[in-house]
């Protein structure tokens, strides 16, 4: 038996790379996120429901001459808000009130991996609604003009937005009692799919409102989609800016401020 290397079996306990961790939470998180039917219903069926309604009745301006090609850019902003901000707050609040965050704070798993594999599975979970709301919106009679130049813009404004509604999801998770964080979000999401451009036009708001309003990532998110998809244009370089300094600043203080219980 000589010459036969000897088989090294002393323990060797040790995390795993930051890159498999974040490969299991990404997965993890994308999966239970589709088991809860609340968050099916918030991210799938109302953003569809809401654009073949107000696609079939008569409510926007009459200056509008196709409802849907308004309409599809504005749900496809509240798509991004229902799932990066309203069902990742909820979710994460209540894990971190059953104590599911304490235990994940037990292991080696960073705070920064957990929060990036939330958002990871948040853009998961944005590919399929991006799919059945173009799918819904074509159905109806969406004629996009944004055309294959507008593909960059419009996958740059997701991904910015997903950002700012993710870090603010996170953020009043990490800072709010869970039953604080339900009430809150579903407070913060009606008042921004009222005032966020999604459904109706900010020109119809009052001047000060309407001055608020685009100084919010889901007015910004959907002002940008609706310059590339509806206007054939560039976002611009007001929603662009917004949406970059939510992102950071919402992340910075998620990242600063997350409390696993």
């Amino acid at each position: 038996m000589t010459g036969v290397p000897l088989l090294d079996l002393r323990p060797a306990p040790a995390p795993a790379s930051r890159v498999r961790m974040l490969a299991a939470q990404t997965r993890l998180e994308l999966v239970l996120t589709l088991r809860r039917g609340e968050s099916v219903l918030l991210t799938l069926i109302i953003p569809v429901g809401l654009l073949a309604f107000f696609t079939a009745v008569d409510v926007l301006p009459s200056s509008t001459e196709r409802p849907v090609d308004f309409l599809v850019p504005g749900v496809l902003a509240l798509a991004v808000m229902s799932t990066a901000f309203t069902g990742q707050a909820i979710a994460t609040g209540f894990e971190r009130s059953y104590g599911v965050l304490k235990r994940l704070g037990a292991t080696p798993l960073p705070r920064v991996v957990l929060l990036a594999g939330k958002t990871l599975a948040v853009l998961a979970v944005e590919v399929i609604q991006l799919v059945l709301l173009v799918a819904v919106g074509f159905a109806l009679g969406w004629d996009p003009t944004g055309g294959p130049v507008g593909v960059p813009a419009v996958l740059a404004l997701l991904v910015l937005g997903t950002a700012a509604f993710s870090g603010l999801g996170l953020l009043m998770a990490g800072a709010l009692r869970a039953e604080a964080t339900l009430a809150a979000a579903n407070g913060v999401y009606l008042v921004l799919l009222l005032i966020g451009g999604v459904v109706f036009p900010l020109s119809k708001l009052p001047g000060w409102l309407r001055a608020v309003a685009e100084a919010l990532p889901t007015a910004a998110l959907s002002d940008g989609l609706r310059a590339v998809l509806a206007e054939g244009d560039g976002p611009g370089a007001r929603p662009l800016i917004v949406l970059v300094a939510w992102a950071v600043a919402s992340l910075a203080l998620a990242a600063r401020t997350f409390r696993w219980e």
